[in-house]
């Protein structure tokens, strides 16, 4: 374990006060402490639900798959819809994991962190930060000013292992990167191209 990483978050037992305990972790040391990678500032979104930033919940929380209606209860549902509505429920890996969230922003740059840029389907572009060996991946959205935390999470499939992998082949190169709106490629640490 990198000597810069924290202990995990102990969630067990899980009681009423520990989702306020991931709060506090939360601002202090995402929220309220002014993130950097490298030269570029970290933008939290400030919108809330349940009283806390979005972003707060898609750290520490993870969406159960949608289901299809049964015929005999889709009387109960609106009519456009065919999918019950998906919840997120917490994630004990997440929430635990959720102290790790700076340092690895913070030591982006250490061997131990693959770090890439990569352009989705959509075209956005993302940067990622995955502690491979302790599959726990953070991801954030490259603005024109700033990069924005996206979410952080404990890749617990083969499958999500394995996506990650082809995005890392697929991940932008330094010029393709260098054509795209700042944070350019000189207000970041280099992106590190091997393991």
């Amino acid at each position: 374990m990198p000597t810069w990483l924290p202990e995990k978050f102990n969630v067990s037992p899980w009681t009423e006060k520990t989702y306020e305990n991931l709060y506090e972790i939360f601002c202090e040391n995402i929220r309220d402490c002014g993130l950097r990678c490298g030269k570029s500032h970290i933008y939290i979104c400030q919108n809330k639900t349940d009283g806390k930033e979005d972003i707060f919940w898609h750290l520490t929380t993870r969406k159960n798959a949608s289901q299809k209606i049964p015929r005999r209860k889709k009387k109960f549902y609106k009519a456009e819809s065919s999918e019950a509505r998906t919840q997120r429920l917490p994630d004990l890996r997440r929430c635990e994991r959720l102290p790790w969230v700076k340092p690895i922003v913070e030591n982006h740059s250490d061997d131990k962190v693959i770090s890439w840029f990569y352009r989705e389907g959509d075209g956005v572009i993302k940067l990622y930060l995955w502690l491979e060996k302790h599959n726990h991946v953070v991801i954030m959205k490259k603005t024109k000013a700033k990069l924005r935390l996206i979410t952080a999470f404990y890749v617990d499939k083969e499958y999500a292992k394995n996506r990650l992998r082809k995005k890392h082949k697929a991940r932008l190169k330094t010029k393709e990167l260098a054509q795209t709106a700042s944070p350019s490629p000189s207000t970041l640490t280099p992106v590190k191209d091997g393991r």
